[in-house]
């Protein structure tokens, strides 16, 4: 059962992450200017690691 609820817990972190790029990609396209284009570009790379991370995990897992 624990893996189960490890898996999940996994998978319910996949879907944040994959909303949250989502949600940045939104906003890049929306915004224009000086810094907030960068800081959006940093925000989206670190989700994209991180669903990387947890889409590896999963595989694991099994």
């Amino acid at each position: 059962m624990p893996e189960n609820a490890s898996k999940h817990s996994l998978e319910g972190q996949i879907a944040i992450a994959r909303r949250n790029l989502s949600d940045l990609m939104e906003r890049a396209t929306a915004t224009s200017g000086s810094g907030a284009e960068e800081a959006i570009a940093n925000r989206i790379n670190d989700q994209q690691d991180l669903l990387t991370a947890l889409l590896k995990q999963r595989e694991a897992i099994g």
